[in-house]
């Protein structure tokens, strides 16, 4: 799930990925529910909830069972491939960003470069015609 927290610094390709899924109830369900698949917690009710159904509600071969596994396993296997599509999203909105800070950053960097040498060479002719810019 992508959180902004408040206070602390975050890239702007996160911040407005936080708030376009908070607007968006279904995106907000898929994070829930994908942040749940992916704890602990899902994994200890699924081991008690499999064992009551195996020794209690079904006998051997569990056809009920297996149907249900695999239902399971087709939303568990889209809302992975949910979280993938958001990650891929972000790290391509970061990559955009990133790329055009970096080219902002390198037309400062040549413009000062610039600025610098034309300083320099004004300094040069001042310093070389002050000192009568001759070789003795």
């Amino acid at each position: 799930m992508t959180e902004v927290h408040p206070g602390k610094p975050a890239h702007p390709a996160l911040r407005l990925a936080a708030e376009k899924r908070a607007a968006d109830l279904q995106l907000r369900v898929a994070d829930t529910m994908t942040a749940f698949a992916g704890s602990m917690n899902f994994v200890y009710l699924h081991a008690v909830v499999f064992a009551v159904w195996m020794l209690v509600f079904e006998k051997s071969p569990w056809p009920t069972l297996t149907l249900i596994v695999s239902l399971e396993a087709i939303f568990l296997s889209t809302f992975l491939m949910i979280g993938q599509n958001r990650q891929a999203a972000f790290q391509q909105a970061k990559a955009d960003h990133d790329f055009i800070a970096q080219e902002q950053e390198l037309h400062i960097n040549t413009d000062l470069t610039r600025q610098i040498h034309e300083l320099t060479l004004q300094i040069h002719a001042i310093t070389v015609g002050a000192s009568g810019g001759g070789s003795h």
